[in-house]
């Protein structure tokens, strides 16, 4: 059977699973995150949840169900609280340990499970030997977004929360817990420093913000974070797991910010807010997993992926976001693709925080957990939209499905700035409707970008690429 293609999203653009930490055990990768809904009002709302896919095939991802449950938790038996970002460790026993915050209290909770992704029960909270729960004691900074490394007996646990200008929050901190994955053995540590703290270090301008995770690569410990502008997730480095860290640099912008290779460095090319996610080496290759916005606000979160380039030195190049991120390389230049895998969207101003509540972005119909394809929605005059990347060998034809209440032309273009390869009329339609234009792509590895241009609002469903579509 052959392999699927993988898209980013990589899951289907039904579930909303961010704040991904990614681990291969077995011959499987399995993501654990949080769980959005969508149209979800606040962040994390759903129960937790696995997916999980075959390293040789990254296209073909699996659901596991609902692995822990957000009442399970002794303080949220009523289920009034919702359950934070999450992490998991295997112990010295060879047990599964989840790792999670709920949003109302500042201690750090523990799950167990004698597999990746069976049905996890609640443990404890980590404490220090006396008994007092880490959080709770005088001077301790609330837990938040934990971050977990497991070496020999002793794991290593990252966690903080640092908003600017909250001088009472000082940085990302680390401690080692006892072989029983609850007891802090060591005191609380600053390891990377929050915005208040950061004035005249190498982490100025990129402090620490969210989203702990901890890494090891060749030796050597890699801290992933959110940093202060919270749409960038980046890295330190040491040799040890309690200091020493040095600033690395950005790996993934949700915004493609710093990113030259197609625009201006300092142009976003999407909307982004918060970001949250990890590194993981799967057969060879190196991928970092993050999350991008959609419907235009903050809660409604999908996982996407792409491939790293890790240099001679250690160091991490940072990575374009794309529409094709585990698949190992572009997609084939032909046949359907549906518009939600689009890497980019953005207006004739581009924006770099989500905010504009009229603006073009990614839906999808129905009520949450309905599998209902999504959808771009609201692409109005001026909007571009960038799918990365195909690979593009005789096509002479570009098909678009959409709807909406727009009379006008799609442009076609390889480069958001690029030359206009023809247009695709549409005329205002309540339903989707299919439409087609003899139009030739370059042979090679190309994007493929549609600007909108005339008047009204239209919904885009699915691009094709070929010489064989009917008309």
């Amino acid at each position: 059977m052959s392999k699927k293609q993988a898209f980013n999203p990589y899951l289907p653009s039904w579930e909303y699973i961010p704040d991904g930490e990614p681990y291969v055990f077995g011959d499987r990768v399995y993501i654990y995150g949080s769980h959005d809904l969508w149209n979800g009002y606040v962040f994390c709302m759903g129960d937790y949840v696995c997916w999980s896919a075959p390293i040789d095939d990254l296209g073909n991802w699996r659901y596991e169900g609902v692995i822990y449950p957000r009442n399970a938790d002794p303080l949220n038996k009523d289920g009034h609280m919702c359950l934070y970002a999450p992490d998991v460790t295997v112990g010295p026993d060879g047990r599964y340990y989840l790792y999670y915050v709920l949003d109302k209290v500042g201690v750090m909770s523990v799950a167990v499970c004698d597999e990746p992704a069976g049905k996890y029960e609640f443990y404890g909270y980590v404490r220090y030997p006396d008994g007092t729960i880490l959080g709770e004691r005088e001077g301790d900074e609330p837990q938040f977004d934990p971050g977990v490394i497991t070496e020999g007996g002793k794991t290593y646990l990252y966690s903080g929360f640092c908003p600017q200008g909250d001088k009472s929050r000082t940085g990302a901190k680390a401690v080692t817990l006892d072989k029983d994955m609850l007891t802090v053995i060591t005191e609380p540590k600053v390891v990377v420093p929050g915005t208040c703290y950061s004035a005249g270090t190498e982490f100025e301008g990129h402090a620490f913000f969210e989203a702990s995770s901890i890494r090891k690569v060749n030796g050597k410990y890699y801290f992933i974070y959110s940093s202060e502008v919270m749409h960038e997730l980046c890295y330190a480095v040491s040799d040890e797991p309690l200091g020493g860290f040095r600033y690395g640099g950005v790996l993934v912008s949700n915004t493609d910010l710093h990113i030259d290779t197609y625009k201006p460095a300092d142009m976003p090319a999407s909307r982004g807010a918060n970001n949250h996610g990890s590194i993981i080496e799967i057969n060879g290759e190196w991928y970092i997993f993050y999350h991008r916005h959609t419907n235009g606000t903050w809660f409604s979160r999908q996982g996407c992926a792409e491939k790293l380039t890790l240099n001679a030195d250690g160091s991490f190049e940072q990575a374009e976001m794309t529409s094709c991120g585990l698949n190992g390389g572009p997609l084939e230049g032909r046949g359907e693709y549906p518009a939600y895998i689009a890497c980019n969207i953005f207006g004739r101003k581009p924006e770099l925080y989500i905010g504009d509540l009229n603006a073009p972005r990614i839906v999808q119909d129905g009520r949450d957990g309905d599998e209902e394809t999504g959808y771009i929605y609201n692409i109005k005059d001026g909007t571009n939209i960038g799918f990365k990347y195909f690979d593009c060998k005789g096509v002479t034809k570009v098909s678009i499905t959409a709807r909406g209440y727009g009379n006008g032309v799609f442009d076609v273009k390889t480069a958001w700035d690029g030359e206009e390869l023809g247009e695709i009329a549409i005329e205002n339609s309540n339903v989707w409707t299919r439409y087609t234009a003899d139009i030739r792509i370059p042979d090679g590895v190309n994007a493929i970008w549609f600007t909108f241009k005339e008047k009204g609002s239209s919904d885009l469903c699915s691009l094709s690429l070929g010489s064989f579509i009917l008309e």
